[in-house]
C-alpha cells in the first residue's frame, strides 16, 4: 500500500477508500477534499477577491459515487491502450476523453479514456504544434482539456503556448495547479490569486474555478477526479 507522509504528519494513503477519508476530522477532511476552500480561510475578510470556489460544488456524496469511477477492479479495468505521435495513429475510440501532457491513452473501465499528451515545455518534441493542434481541432470525442501548471511556479511563457492554442481553438479547457505540496500557504495563496485574476481576464473558454492539487498528499485529487466523473457524464 503506497502512502505518502503529510505536512501535518499524518501519512495518505492513495488506496484509501472515501469512507475512510470521511472518518478524518472535518479540518483534514476539508483540506484534503477542498483545498481552495481551505485557502480562503487566509484571506482579509472584507478584500476577498472572485475565487471560483462554488462553481463545481459536489455533495459528499457525489465524490463517493465518482470514487467508483476510477475504482479498478474485475469489471472496471484501468488500463493503458496505446500511444500515438500522430492523430491519424490514435485508437478509434467512442469514449469520451481528456487530456493532460502526453499522447498516450488510459481506458477507464467503460467510462471515457484519458490522452496524456506530449509537454510543452523546453523538453516538447520538435513535432509538438502538429501533433498537438491536429488532435485539439479534429478530435470530436474529446470533452475538456486539462492544462497542468506549477503552483509554486505560475503561468509561465510555456504554459502562454498551450493557453493561446486552446483560446484559438474555442475548447473548453481547465487549469490544474500541481504540486501544492511545495510550497507554503502563503506563496500558494499568492499564487492562487494571481492566476485566478489570469484567469477571469485573460481568458474565454477557461473554466472559472482552479484545481489544486497534490499527487503527494493526495490533496484536490478527490474533487478533480468528481469533476471528470461529472463532465464525461458518469456522475448520475
Amino acid at each position: 500500500m503506497p502512502a505518502a507522509m503529510g505536512r501535518q504528519g499524518r501519512a495518505y494513503s492513495t488506496s484509501q477508500t472515501f469512507a475512510e477519508v470521511l472518518r478524518l476530522p472535518k479540518k483534514q477532511l476539508t483540506k484534503l477534499v477542498y483545498p481552495l476552500q481551505e485557502l480562503e480561510q487566509h484571506l482579509v475578510p472584507d478584500s476577498r477577491p472572485d475565487l471560483h470556489l462554488r462553481v463545481f460544488d459536489p455533495s459528499l456524496e457525489d465524490i463517493s459515487r465518482a470514487e467508483s469511477v476510477f475504482a479498478s477492479s474485475a469489471r472496471n479495468r484501468i488500463e493503458y491502450v496505446s500511444s500515438a505521435v500522430r492523430l491519424d495513429h490514435a485508437p478509434d475510440l467512442s469514449r469520451p476523453e481528456g487530456h493532460t501532457k502526453k499522447m498516450n491513452f488510459f481506458k477507464v473501465g467503460k467510462y471515457f479514456t484519458v490522452v496524456d499528451m506530449p509537454g510543452y515545455g523546453y523538453r516538447a518534441p520538435e513535432d509538438f504544434v502538429d501533433m498537438v493542434e491536429a488532435y485539439l481541432k479534429e478530435r470530436r470525442n474529446l470533452k475538456r482539456t486539462f492544462l497542468l501548471v506549477d503552483s509554486a511556479v505560475g503561468i509561465t511563457k510555456t504554459d502562454n503556448i498551450a493557453i493561446e492554442m486552446c483560446e484559438e481553438f474555442a475548447l473548453p479547457y481547465v487549469m490544474v495547479l500541481t504540486k501544492i505540496d511545495k510550497s507554503s500557504k502563503g506563496h500558494l495563496l499568492k499564487q492562487v490569486l494571481q492566476i485566478q485574476k489570469f484567469v477571469n481576464t485573460q481568458t474565454q473558454g477557461c473554466f472559472p474555478q482552479l484545481f489544486p492539487v497534490s499527487a503527494v498528499t493526495y490533496s484536490g485529487i478527490h474533487l478533480l477526479k468528481c469533476f471528470i466523473a461529472n463532465i464525461t457524464g458518469n456522475l448520475n
